[in-house]
């Protein structure tokens, strides 16, 4: 039985936002320990506030001050904390409804274990020790006998140095297993080899294989060895260095349609000046030693193929 692949894989960037004039007050708000709702027409106050009323869509900016305790409204307990999460030990997250609140906030509980936590127990924010203006201001909840009452007070929504801005990283990490059409194709690029397959309805050749015509909607297992020269379609120029990818700017990114394709795949075009690339150039892979895939295109010297002969694989 062939083996199956698989590997863990991460996709990760920081995604830069600004924020709006009721954003940015909560958020400085939760750096200078208060928590700020906003109230709508008929009288609710919305934990975490937003700038439009969900029912009404109008504009809302009366902000009011809450509580910092309040009472779990739901929860699931979490035995095998992540990367990143609030805490590192096992935890609830939580929706908490903050007192003066009409809508609950989701956080993360520090409680003993599950048999601590239950719908309506009372809980307070625990603040953390260094705060920037951002929701990990809340380092978490806590459990929170008393029942005392906050007088709340509408807000200005203004502080000194206001946040204006955040950075929120955005990462996934989970384990990809390729399947067999593509497990074969990854073998095959280990032989220096590039192997499609062809529908049995269109008789198109897919590379890389995805194990079903996209087209005809039917199984694909008939397998092609194509290229390993081929066609740049289309391209772009990056000017913008990716983090832990040692290529330097500015390079070349292509589709290249392999003699005997009916799909163009990508890679990077190298071994020539970057405006210098172009439709039709012709390329062949280059291996670098005891790599499992190309490590990038280069020209093979032959002349530009015809726009008619690679036009259908734009």
């Amino acid at each position: 039985m062939p083996e199956v692949l698989k590997a863990p894989l991460v996709v990760e960037f920081p995604f830069t936002r600004s924020l709006s004039p009721v954003q940015s007050a909560f958020l400085t708000g939760l750096r200078e320990r208060v928590v700020l709702g906003v109230k709508t027409s008929d009288g609710r106050t919305l934990v975490p506030p937003v700038e439009y009323d969900p029912v009404t869509s109008e504009d809302l900016h009366d902000l009011v001050q809450v509580a910092p305790t309040g009472t779990v409204t739901t929860w699931a307990w979490n035995h095998a904390p992540r990367r990143d999460q609030p805490l590192d030990t096992p935890f609830a997250w939580v929706l908490v409804r903050l007192d003066g609140a009409d809508t609950a906030l989701l956080h993360a509980l520090d409680a003993p274990g599950p048999d601590a936590v239950h719908t309506g127990m009372r809980v307070r924010v625990r603040w953390a020790e260094e705060r920037s203006g951002a929701i990990t201001d809340i380092a978490c909840f806590e459990p929170y006998d008393s029942l005392e009452n906050h007088e709340l007070a509408h807000h200005d929504g203004q502080f000194d140095d206001m946040v204006t801005g955040i950075v929120a990283p955005a990462r996934l990490d989970y384990t990809y297993s390729p399947g067999r059409a593509q497990s074969g194709y990854i073998n095959s690029l280990a032989d220096r080899r590039i192997v499609g397959e062809r529908c049995p309805s269109c008789r198109k050749v897919y590379v890389p294989p995805r194990g079903a015509c996209p087209t005809c909607g039917v199984a694909t297992s008939e397998q092609v060895q194509v290229g390993p020269r081929g066609t740049v379609t289309t391209y772009c120029i990056v000017n913008i260095k990716a983090k832990n990818l040692d290529i330097e700017v500015p390079y070349v990114y292509g589709h290249i349609a392999l003699d005997g394709a009916d799909l163009a795949l990508h890679g990077r075009i190298g071994g020539i000046p970057y405006d210098q690339v172009r439709m039709g150039l012709r390329v062949e892979p280059v291996w670098t030693s005891g790599g499992r895939y190309p490590d990038h295109y280069r020209p093979t010297g032959e002349p530009d193929a015809d726009y008619e002969t690679y036009k259908e694989l734009l």
